[in-house]
């Protein structure tokens, strides 16, 4: 079977695929990809199939060896790329022959980079998905982060196209984006004055942030009458807000149910963006209307839709 060798795996690269929705309610989440338009992106470069398995890496990457010829591209952090000490293109798929290395450095912006391999990633499926889901130890490679020596399985790889990215498409690696948020489910839970300083103020991304949640640090946000609620489903891009006043998001690996109250929902089309800003640097938040939402959802399905040109 065909295989990437690992030769250096990096801090924290795994599996993920489109993830496994429907088990929210036994307490599973969906994992998959943080920044999904990037995972998308790559996959459409090398002419997978969206839910196509790919590799996740954060903060630096891996570096990985061919068993066999196959079109790769690399999307979401600005990490460095080479193949065999060459550099490559971010951005564009290119062919990796056998024994070539690819490597992938720290990144100078954004957090999480994704690799798709012609073919896909070829791991077990656990309840339907290849998406590795850490404290669960579910799916990916025997639910853990990739090690050193790991051999990772490949499909095959049928000849497709080669894609690359134009020129306005690409992950939003600014240092302090805004981000556009709904107010709710429990906004009536806070003052006036919480829910000014949490859309007037910005917040600095905390070390502890993972892929369960972005950890934030900034003014503090007012409750009306304590923080606790019945436990309630909780949706990706919600930001709850504990007892010390300060917002948490929750991304793909959170609880299916809490019971802290709620100020907003991240818009699904900015969750990436939170997971790509590094600790130590800044956010903000935006609020917009449920119309304005949809409307802008819609335009960057359009947008996805003609963001990959085919050049061979």
């Amino acid at each position: 079977m065909s295989f990437l060798l690992v030769q250096d795996a990096g801090p924290l690269t795994t599996i993920q695929d489109l993830g496994r929705p429907g088990y929210l309610r036994v307490g599973i989440p969906e994992s998959g990809p943080v920044d999904l338009e990037a995972f998308l992106l790559a996959n459409r470069l090398v002419d997978n199939p969206d839910g196509a398995a790919g590799l996740e890496c954060t903060l630096v990457g891996p570096r990985v060896e061919f068993s066999d010829d196959r079109a790769v591209a690399v999307t979401g952090a600005a990490m460095a790329v080479s193949l065999n000490g060459a550099e490559m293109p971010r951005g564009q798929a290119f062919l990796a022959r056998a024994g070539d290395v690819l490597k992938l450095g720290p990144a100078r912006a954004g957090v999480r980079a994704y690799i798709a391999v012609a073919g896909g990633i070829a791991t077990p499926p656990a309840l339907g998905s290849r998406a590795t889901y850490l404290r669960g130890q579910l799916g990916g490679l025997d639910g853990r982060a990739l090690r050193k020596s790991d051999r990772v399985p490949l499909d095959p790889s049928p000849r497709g196209r080669l894609g690359r990215l134009r020129s306005e498409v690409g992950s939003d690696l600014a240092s302090e984006p805004e981000i556009r948020v709904v107010l709710g489910p429990q906004d009536d839970r806070f003052t006036e004055r919480g829910i000014g300083a949490f859309l007037e103020g910005t917040y600095e991304m905390l070390p502890q942030s993972d892929r369960m949640g972005a950890r934030l640090r900034g003014p503090f946000i007012e409750h009306t009458r304590g923080h606790d609620i019945v436990s309630d489903g909780i949706p990706r891009g919600g930001i709850q807000v504990v007892g010390d006043g300060q917002p948490i998001v929750l991304l793909v690996d959170r609880q299916s149910t809490g019971g802290y109250t709620k100020i907003a929902t991240v818009c699904s089309f900015d969750v990436g963006r939170v997971g790509q800003v590094k600790p130590g640097q800044r956010l903000s938040f935006r609020r917009v209307a449920v119309a304005e939402a949809h409307a802008e959802s819609r335009a960057r399905h359009e947008r996805l839709r003609t963001a990959v040109e085919y050049f061979a």
